[in-house]
């Protein structure tokens, strides 16, 4: 079983449930510790969270193991490891790949890759704790949590928008700002299931740009999301009339790729169990390298 263990460092007594829900233990966390096997500690012996902690008492709780998803199937095809440790794991997730499972694809999504690896490693948490998602036609770097704890903490840094990630994209058209901004609304378009538009009765979405590099009909550039809308990204270089290369949904005209061409190359997390910032990097993948090679002249 996955253990932390905290030392109570203060002066005052304070209740066990308030010091450890200060290191990011939801309430939520704590009614599944209480009735799915998991364990509160205090200088190794058994504790009630309503327990009051005098200087230097030693806090310990065990989380209660996480069964697999029987509704998940697992796939035995590869994935690519930027980054792992005991709470958290960062994939480099291909083009063409959806990040979860649903209707239109079931076996082989990064989550079925993913619970193929825990499989074949053995973990004892099985749980797939998916953090951040990419749509199927975008390259990148995802984050998984490896228990409920640590997606507990992920979800809070997102909801603070202390999670960086950061984009290369090629657009049409030669951008002739070498830095923008866009403030635009994103809402649902009435006429389609899945497509995004800028609308005033949107929320409020903020990307940042800068140009990396200029081809005679293309401009490389770098995205920062200040927002974290559904297909922000895509919508907003729509509407600045530079959609992406390849975007079958809002550049259908344009079939220069396969797919379009945006990648998550960088994400930085905030590790509160080793007190650490992760910090992670994917080079461009090969299609849009030569994209570039064969439209730089």
């Amino acid at each position: 079983m996955t253990e932390f263990t905290w030392q109570y460092q203060g002066d005052s007594p304070i209740k066990v449930r308030t010091f450890i829900m200060g290191y990011g233990i939801t309430r939520t966390l704590l009614k599944k510790i209480k009735y799915h096997g998991g364990q509160t500690l205090v200088n190794g012996q058994a504790s009630l969270v309503n327990r009051m902690l005098a200087k230097n008492d030693v806090v310990t709780v065990v989380l209660p193991p996480e069964p697999e998803n029987d509704h998940v199937n697992a796939s035995q095809v590869p994935i690519k490891i930027v980054h792992e440790d005991p709470n958290f794991l960062v994939v480099d997730k291909p083009a063409g790949v959806a990040s979860v499972p649903s209707h239109g694809y079931v076996q082989d999504t990064l989550v079925n890759r993913v619970k193929g690896y825990y499989q074949r490693k053995g973990y004892a948490n099985q749980k797939i704790h998916i953090v951040t998602r990419l749509d199927k036609d975008t390259s990148g770097l995802v984050i998984f949590a490896k228990h409920h704890f640590a997606h507990s903490v992920l979800d809070k840094q997102l909801k603070d928008r202390t999670i960086q990630k950061a984009y290369l994209a090629i657009a049409a058209g030669r951008i002739s700002a070498d830095h923008f901004e866009v403030y635009l609304p994103i809402g649902r378009d009435e006429a389609s299931f899945v497509k995004r538009q800028v609308i005033d009765s949107g929320k409020m979405s903020i990307t940042e740009g800068w140009v990396v590099d200029r081809m005679p009909k293309q401009t490389l550039v770098r995205l920062q999301l200040h927002t974290g809308r559904t297909h922000q990204i895509r919508v907003h270089l729509s509407a600045l009339g530079h959609p992406l290369i390849g975007d079958w949904l809002y550049n259908p005209a344009d079939h220069l790729m396969a797919r379009q061409a945006l990648h998550c190359y960088h994400l930085e997390f905030y590790d509160p169990f080793n007190d650490r910032q992760i910090s992670c990097t994917s080079s461009l993948p090969g299609d849009m390298k030569s994209f570039i090679t064969l439209n730089r002249f």
